[in-house]
């Protein structure tokens, strides 16, 4: 089994509210900006920042429109978002397996 390497989880996804986000974002093929908000019980700023942390990162697309005369802003995985949101899960599954293994010291 490889060795874990803690510094190569990816610290981007890795922040609490992010990885609330990507999750989300996971398993829907897009939510609005409102949904994710009150799905995941963040303030429009919060939520703000870290969308824009992972739009830099190539990891969300937003998109901005109106729906009648009210702005409407929806997110979703990018292609990229997505493999590495599938490399971060890939790592913590490591982790578990190591742990799991037996390959620790007995207590």
């Amino acid at each position: 089994m490889k060795p874990i390497q803690p510094g190569k989880i990816d610290s981007i996804i890795h922040e609490p509210a992010r990885l609330a986000i990507m999750s989300a974002l996971a398993v829907a093929p897009e939510m609005t900006f409102k949904e994710l908000r009150e799905t995941l019980s963040l303030t429009d700023g919060n939520l703000s920042v870290h969308a824009r942390t992972l739009e830099d990162a190539g990891y969300i697309a937003i998109h901005k429109t109106f729906e009648g005369r009210r702005p409407l802003t929806t997110m979703r995985l990018s292609r990229k978002g997505r493999e590495a949101f599938r490399k971060y899960l890939d790592m913590l599954r490591s982790v578990i397996e190591h742990g799991e293994s037996g390959d620790r010291d007995a207590d």
